[in-house]
């Protein structure tokens, strides 16, 4: 074979293995950077304490990674092992193995929405709540909330600290700290009362911190949102005739909400919550109200109802009235409804 024919042979081959190689390494170039590598969208959640190996895990199980390879290479590249950041992530199905590595690398994140709604009565509850949508522990959480020093720096104490709080659904990084939630509770504290409530709030003759105080018991009452204005507009009236409040959600706070039944003997209670002994409103709130509460104390309704009592259509709705003699009445039609039920019942389970 003449010399340049084998040359030409020898650079043919080169360039066959070069062009074998870049294929190889565009093909993996392209694999991990441009080609999606996950089947479902999935929510990855990091924990500080997680290893690289869990997360590939996780997202085995969980997003259906289509070529695991892929995946461990670009982990390896970006050493996600000593650089991963915890946080929420969500990947969709067009997410590329490159893109998961790098998301992971510089967390980033997709906030979490953390709603604070419902009944909340106690600090235990709260902790709760946030401990199991956030990264933070509920003793964390609980510690804050009875810790003087740290809600100093909010303007709150352990015992008022209900008045901060505001529900609602808060957008906030998963990871956020137990001082950044609360924060954030501050910034849309101060976001509400505006100028424009503190002027209502004067006009009722209440401090904000009286205000949330006050709604916290018309929130208490009842369940229904229609009826806060009307019961709002009772017990401020009472409150400014210098009447007891008698509060019957003030006895329950006084018992820490154990009680099936408040009784007369309840009312006895020795505590500067208890409504039935103390004129005026109770030192702080007794839950977390609604805003539609505080904004009902704002913008009470304007009528002469002293009293009220529960509806004989058991329906959660209420019966108002101006007078004593009024009141009495409906309150035994109450009873007389709830004497036929109980007899019923007693009938229907023999």
């Amino acid at each position: 074979m003449k010399r340049g024919v084998k040359i030409t042979i020898w650079i043919l081959a080169v360039l066959a293995v070069c062009a074998g190689v870049g294929g190889f390494v565009f093909g993996r170039y392209y694999i991990d950077n441009k080609k999606p590598n996950f089947s479902e969208e999935y929510v990855l959640y990091v924990r500080p304490e997680m290893t690289a190996g869990q997360v590939l895990d996780s997202l085995q199980t969980g997003a259906g990674v289509i070529r695991p390879k892929s995946l461990e290479r670009c982990f390896s590249k970006l050493d996600v092992e000593s650089n991963m950041k915890p946080g929420r992530y969500v990947l969709d199905s067009t997410a590329t193995s490159i893109y998961v590595a790098r998301m992971l690398v510089f967390g980033w994140q997709t906030p979490q929405n953390l709603v604070l709604s419902g009944t909340m009565r106690s600090k235990g509850r709260i902790a709760k709540k946030i401990s199991t949508q956030m990264m933070v522990d509920s003793a964390s959480v609980a510690s804050a909330l009875d810790s003087v020093e740290f809600l100093k720096g909010y303007g709150f104490t352990p015992e008022n600290v209900f008045a901060l709080i505001l529900p609602d659904t808060y957008q906030m990084y998963w990871t956020a700290s137990v001082e950044e939630i609360f924060d954030r509770l501050k910034k849309e504290y101060d976001a509400f009362w505006t100028p424009e409530r503190d002027t209502k709030a004067k006009a009722q003759g209440l401090s904000r911190m009286q205000v949330s105080i006050m709604a916290s018991i018309v929130s208490g009452e009842t369940l229904k949102d229609f009826e806060y204005p009307k019961i709002a507009g009772v017990y401020l009236n009472r409150y400014k005739k210098g009447m007891k409040l008698q509060a019957d959600p003030t006895i329950a706070f006084c018992y820490d909400y154990t009680l099936d039944r408040i009784l007369k003997k309840h009312l006895k209670v020795d505590s500067p919550y208890n409504t039935y002994m103390h004129v005026g409103l109770p030192p702080a709130p007794i839950n977390v109200p609604p805003k539609a509460c505080l904004d009902a104390v704002l913008n009470p309704d304007k009528h002469g109802y002293i009293y009220f009592c529960a509806s004989p259509a058991f329906d959660g709705t209420h019966r108002f009235a101006v007078t004593y003699s009024e009141h009495l009445k409906n309150a035994r039609a109450f009873q007389r409804e709830l004497t036929a039920r109980r007899k019923a019942k007693a009938a229907a389970s023999k």
